[in-house]
C-alpha cells in the first residue's frame, strides 16, 4: 500500500523550545474504549496504557496512578454521560471508584448505577487538576464530580432539561455535598430575551434522549488559597467553587456554605468599561484561578473559545434566539481585578436588550 499523505507520530521536536514532558490523553474517547488511556514521551514514544479506561478527561496523579471511565452511556439515552470514575494504578488495577449517583433504566438495557459525570473533576489537594509546586493531589482525598441529572424546570424551559450537577464524595464514594444548577437560574443575570430564548430551545439534543443541554457546564475547581480571600473578602473563599458553562457564556464562583453565587462574569460583557473592553467571551472552556506557586497566582485564566452560545434576541443567522452571540477565533484571557467584573447590575441601564 502506498504511504498515507498523514504524517503520524512525532514530526517536528525542538527540545531546547519546548516544556518537555509526558502527554496523557485518551487513544480513543468513546469510539473505541478499549485502546485506553496513553501516556507519551516528547518522540511519541508509549510510556504506558491503561487498556479500557477512557476519559472524560483522564487525569494523572503523582503517584503514577490515573483517573477515568470504564465506559460511556449509549448516546441515544444519555448525553456525554461517563459511567462511572475510577482510580487505576500504574498496572491498571482499579483501586478506587464511584458511580452511585443516579440508578439509570434506559429502554432494553439493565438498570445499572452511573457516576453520570462529565468534562471535569478534581481531587482534593489540587484545586486545578494540573501540576502544581506545593499543591500535592491526594491518593485517598475528597473528589469533586461534575454529574448530569435529568429534570423539568419550568422556570427555564417546560422541555426535558439534561441539567448539570457539582457533587463532592468522599474516599468511601460518599455523596457529602451537591449543587444543582437549575436551582440557581435566577442568580445567573439572564435577560427577558434571553429567558424567552430559552424556554423555546434549551439547546435541545434530540440524537441523546431529547434533553436540554441549556447549561453545559465544562469545568470545576477550587479556588485554592489566594490573595483576595487573604485581604478578607469571603467570596473567594479556598473552598469556594469556580466553574463555567459554555451554553450560557457565564464564569461563576458558588459559596461552598451557602451554594449561592457570589461572584460572576456573563452572560453579557456590557456592564462596566472594563467589560467592555473585555467583550463578549463566548463558549469558553476552563476557567480557574491561577494557583499559588504559579506565574499570574490569584488571577483567572480562561479559554475563550469563540463560535456560537449564549441565548437572547433572535438575529439572521440565529432565528430562535439560541447561540446567537458569535465569533470566529478563540483567544486566552487572563485577568487580575476581579473587583472590577462583578455582574449582577440592572442590563437596561447599560441599553442592553439580549
Amino acid at each position: 500500500m502506498p504511504p498515507s499523505v498523514f504524517p503520524t507520530g512525532t514530526t517536528i521536536y525542538y527540545p531546547e523550545k519546548c516544556w518537555n514532558g509526558y502527554t496523557l490523553f485518551p487513544s480513543e474517547l468513546h469510539r473505541n474504549p478499549s485502546r485506553g488511556a496513553m501516556l507519551i514521551d516528547m518522540n511519541g514514544n508509549e510510556v504506558n496504557r491503561w487498556k479500557g479506561l477512557d476519559g472524560f478527561p483522564n487525569k494523572m496523579l503523582p503517584n503514577g496512578h490515573i483517573l477515568g471511565s470504564t465506559g460511556i452511556r449509549h448516546m441515544k439515552y444519555g448525553y456525554q454521560d461517563m459511567l462511572d470514575l475510577v482510580e487505576e494504578d500504574w498496572d491498571g488495577n482499579t483501586v478506587w471508584g464511584f458511580d452511585k449517583y443516579e440508578l439509570v433504566k434506559d429502554p432494553r438495557r439493565k438498570p445499572r448505577w452511573m457516576a453520570r459525570q462529565h468534562h471535569d473533576y478534581q481531587r482534593e489537594g489540587n484545586p486545578v487538576g494540573y501540576y502544581v509546586p506545593g499543591l500535592e493531589t491526594k491518593t485517598n482525598g475528597k473528589t469533586l464530580i461534575l454529574c448530569h441529572k435529568n429534570l423539568v424546570k419550568a422556570e427555564i424551559s417546560p422541555k426535558l432539561l439534561v441539567d448539570d450537577a457539582i457533587i463532592e464524595v468522599d474516599k468511601n464514594g460518599k455523596i457529602t455535598w451537591e449543587w444543582v444548577c437549575s436551582e440557581h437560574f435566577e442568580e445567573m443575570g439572564f435577560s427577558p430575551r434571553a429567558k424567552k430564548s430559552l424556554k423555546r430551545n434549551p439547546d435541545m439534543q434530540p440524537m441523546s434522549g431529547n434533553v436540554g443541554d441549556w447549561f453545559h457546564m465544562n469545568s470545576i475547581s477550587w479556588l485554592g488559597p489566594n490573595r483576595f480571600y487573604d485581604s478578607g473578602d469571603e467570596r473567594f473563599h479556598p473552598e469556594n467553587i469556580i466553574m463555567d458553562g459554555r451554553q450560557v457564556n457565564i464564569i461563576a464562583i458558588i459559596d461552598r456554605k451557602t451554594g449561592k453565587i457570589v461572584w460572576k462574569l456573563g452572560p453579557y460583557f456590557t456592564e462596566s468599561k472594563a467589560l467592555r473592553k473585555m467583550g463578549q467571551v463566548i463558549g469558553q472552556h476552563h476557567a480557574h484561578m491561577i494557583p499559588r506557586g504559579l506565574p499570574g497566582k490569584g488571577n483567572i485564566l480562561v479559554f475563550d473559545n469563540g463560535g456560537a452560545a449564549g441565548y437572547g434576541a433572535p438575529n439572521p443567522t440565529s432565528p430562535d434566539g439560541l447561540s446567537n452571540a458569535k465569533r470566529d477565533f478563540s483567544r486566552v484571557l487572563e485577568f487580575g481585578d476581579l473587583g472590577r467584573f462583578v455582574g449582577g447590575q440592572d442590563l437596561s441601564d447599560y441599553g442592553v436588550d439580549a
